[in-house]
């Protein structure tokens, strides 16, 4: 009786490690989630398209004046060239649940000067699905200020 109690205790014990693990671990990967969107509306700036950036802004999208906005910015922002990311301060850097927060991207475009943007998005930690979706891009910002 007392071998079964202590094997299952081990098991549960190794149950709830496991668990925590997979949780930790999910949440840590948000941060990359987010970097890898913001690149992906970046190069969708740098190119022109301000469709393409619509659709990874859908908060934006339905909000007319914000269209508009966009469309001014990513014709101002168009650049030939790869994109890169210089600096990624990313909005929230771990959550277990839903938070919002504004980051700070610094990029450039082929050989380009540095451009330097505030990022609002929306994570979704371990516990709330996962998932991250960019609310708005600001325009550019001086190349040491900062989005508070």
């Amino acid at each position: 009786m007392r071998r079964v109690t202590l094997v299952t205790v081990v098991v549960f014990g190794l149950f709830v490690f496991l668990g925590i693990s997979f949780l930790l671990a999910r949440a840590l990967t948000g941060q990359g989630a987010e970097r890898s969107r913001v690149l992906d509306v970046l190069r969708a700036q740098a190119r022109g398209d301000a469709p393409a950036v619509l659709e990874q802004l859908p908060a934006c999208a339905r909000e007319p004046a914000c269209v508009r906005v966009t469309r001014a910015r990513v014709a101002k922002l168009e650049r030939p060239g790869k994109v890169e990311i210089l600096n990624f301060q990313p909005s929230v850097r771990v959550t277990m649940t839903r938070r919002s927060g504004t980051g700070r991207v610094a990029w450039r475009a082929g050989g380009s000067l540095p451009v330097v943007q505030c990022v609002k998005a929306r994570r979704d930690g371990p516990l709330t699905g996962g998932g991250v979706e960019l609310l708005a891009l600001s325009d550019p910002i001086g190349l040491e200020a900062s989005c508070g």
